[in-house]
């Protein structure tokens, strides 16, 4: 029986191969669980498969681990208040004396029974009651929300959110999300709160690391490693994809063909997605970058485009995460082998 493939095509599964964003996770946690608080919410932005969730589950593995925290998953597609009262309930349940004797709360999770007598209680009265008990008892609740959405149901959490923060629980908010997403948030003027929360943009994993996991597992010299690494351009889930891909296939097809399968996987899996989501001209733009480090003089060239104009695109594209300008009159891709791929999209 053959090796099990370590890297994942799973998105949000903690694969048993990954880079770890040390200095990000450090950065989080170390805000949580300073005296006071430097902030008691974080959102983490990113392009689809950078690695937010992968990033947001470390984050709240690291804090669930300390006896003083409790960590409550919430799910951004169901009703927020009750998903975290039910979740809320089931985390505290660990803890003697959170609850009144007696206590119990509906599956539905709209009421409880106190001493067998059924009782109604909101969302609301039920999560700032454990939250009074777990303050008293020096208990920190993380709460994540992956994929968030902005919409009522998110104002109405948030509004809450606010409202125990007023109250001086130790409640911390930990979410993730695409720019477009992230930023309907941030511009709400039912969340502005959420403009003064720091924010993580995650950039590219260290090739450096990334070569090093190849050479460990594929038992290969340090130029190959490093040409492997260069592929992905740190992209977390190129490094995932080629990583699942060359395991499988590496005795049986060659380098090329190996690629070939990675640009269908890239295509399927997260760039035909991306593509959906840019306009026409952001999508010229893309063209004219192409896959390799293009002068903005070029690229205005090609498009017939002012660079007044272009500079328009080209912020929109920065804050997406699908370009980076690190030296002056250049802009790059960032997603590997995206303009190729891009190219046989209409």
């Amino acid at each position: 029986m053959g090796k099990e493939n370590p890297f994942t095509l799973t998105f949000g599964k903690e694969p048993n191969e990954c880079v770890a964003r040390h200095d990000s996770l450090d950065s989080i946690v170390n805000t949580f669980e300073s005296a006071p608080p430097v902030s008691q919410a974080y959102l983490i932005e990113g392009i689809r498969g950078s690695g937010k969730t992968v990033l947001m589950t470390s984050i709240a593995k690291t804090l669930a681990k300390k006896k003083d925290w409790i960590v409550v998953d919430l799910n951004s597609t169901q009703d927020l208040l009750t998903d975290f009262a039910m979740r809320l309930v089931d985390a505290s349940r660990s803890f003697s004396d959170i609850f009144k004797k007696g206590f119990s709360m509906s599956v539905a999770g709209f009421g409880f029974g106190l001493n067998g007598e059924a009782q109604t209680r909101d969302n609301v009265s039920i999560i700032e009651e454990i939250l009074e008990s777990l303050k008293k008892k020096n208990k920190k609740v993380l709460i994540t929300i992956d994929e968030v959405m902005n919409g009522e149901n998110m104002r109405h959490f948030a509004s809450e959110f606010q409202i125990c923060l007023r109250k001086d629980y130790s409640v911390f908010l930990l979410m993730t999300g695409l720019y477009e997403n992230i930023s309907a948030i941030q511009n709400d003027p039912a969340l502005t709160f959420l403009l003064r929360t720091p924010k993580l943009n995650l950039e590219p994993l260290s090739l450096m690391q990334i070569a090093k996991q190849y050479q460990h597992v594929f038992d290969v010299d340090t130029e190959t490693a490093k040409k492997f690494a260069k592929i992905t351009k740190g992209y977390a889930f190129a490094f995932q994809a080629f990583g699942f891909l060359y395991f499988d296939y590496h005795d049986s097809l060659s380098l090329e063909k190996i690629i070939l399968k990675f640009d269908e996987m890239l295509d399927d899996f997260v760039y035909k997605k991306i593509w959906e989501g840019l306009s026409a001209q952001d999508r010229n733009v893309v063209r004219a970058i192409s896959d390799s480090k293009a002068k903005v003089s070029d690229v205005c060239k090609k498009l017939n485009m002012t660079s007044s104009t272009f500079s328009k695109y080209r912020e929109r594209l920065l804050n997406r995460g699908l370009i980076m300008a690190k030296e002056h009159g250049y802009v790059e891709l960032i997603l590997p082998r995206f303009a190729e791929i891009a190219s046989y999209y209409e």
